[in-house]
């Protein structure tokens, strides 16, 4: 069997296209000015996600190759969020981020053990045989998976690269035990596929395939997961332990604190004084900063009252 017919995949193109044209109007403004590093690494991620979500590859994946799947699914959640996030402007992330349920979620999400559980919990569960089958007969489930993956992809890099204001960061060590975790974890269904028997998805479960019979893909499928993620998440751990013991030597610190760090604290510090001064102190009542201090108050805990 050759590669599929041609589809233009015109949802995934618009879609794209409008990201990039809303990106370039925002990096006009100038808080939101990027350097042109940025801009090339958003471009990366635009190109990458074109690469995964058009003709061929996203039409192997549906279809006809379980190989061509996870490599899809290695460029969304390994390749795409960190060029992503390297692209996007820190004043555009804090903006995105300061309502105070999405600055919760994001501090949640960038702690390693919360982090490790989301992104374990998609990555097995969007491998599970009714799953995919369902994104095989689906255009909507198709994408709405691409994009839960993605989402995923952007949980695991969270801990690493921390794009979000005042969601503290690790050590390097640290850092790099937890890339190793999630190098384990998630991926661990590649084992069942190298030693299974038999093709394990009706979908993938017919004639061969560019060469490939079903249990030959299946085989390949899982040495690529698990060799795919190892070589990227154990290369950046490395790249970061090597990175910090050299900023350490001259004297420098591998986590400096921003501005934005310290003005997203400040913020957090606002929202709890404010939920403070809404909380009842009494049955009926609810004291605000607005309130003076009574007449009949006394300094020292007690009440006056007027002499004799």
């Amino acid at each position: 069997m050759h590669l599929p017919a041609y589809s233009l995949h015109l949802a995934a193109w618009v879609g794209l296209l409008g990201v990039v044209a809303v990106y370039a109007v925002l990096i006009r403004v100038p808080r939101f000015a990027v350097s042109k590093r940025q801009a090339w690494s958003f471009l990366g991620a635009m190109g990458v996600l074109l690469v995964s979500l058009t003709w061929p590859l996203a039409n192997l994946a549906a279809h006809s190759l379980l190989v061509a799947l996870v490599v899809q699914r290695l460029l969304l959640l390994l390749a795409v969020p960190p060029l992503l996030f390297t692209g996007l402007p820190v004043g555009l992330v804090a903006a995105m981020t300061r309502p105070s349920l999405l600055d919760a979620v994001a501090r949640v999400c960038s702690r390693p053990v919360p982090a490790a559980a989301i992104v374990t919990a998609v990555s097995v569960g969007t491998l599970t045989a009714p799953v995919v089958s369902a994104q095989a007969s689906s255009a909507y489930a198709r994408g709405g998976l691409d994009g839960l993956l993605l989402l995923a992809g952007c949980v695991l890099w969270l801990p690493v690269l921390h794009p979000v204001p005042g969601t503290g960061s690790m050590s390097a060590l640290a850092t790099a035990g937890y890339l190793v975790v999630q190098s384990i974890l998630p991926s661990f269904l590649s084992i069942v596929w190298i030693f299974a028997r038999h093709p394990l998805y009706a979908v993938y479960a017919h004639g061969r395939v560019l060469f490939l019979s079903p249990l030959a893909d299946q085989e390949l499928s899982g040495f690529v997961a698990k060799l795919g993620t190892i070589f990227v998440l154990w290369g950046v751990a490395f790249v970061i332990v090597v990175r910090s013991e050299r900023v350490a030597e001259e004297g420098g610190d591998p986590n400096p604190l921003t501005w934005a760090d310290v003005e997203r604290e400040l913020e957090r510090a606002e929202r709890r004084d404010r939920h403070r001064a809404r909380v009842p102190d009494a049955p009926g009542r609810s004291r605000t900063f607005g309130d003076a201090a009574r007449p009949d108050d006394d300094p020292d805990g007690g009440s006056s009252s007027p002499s004799d």
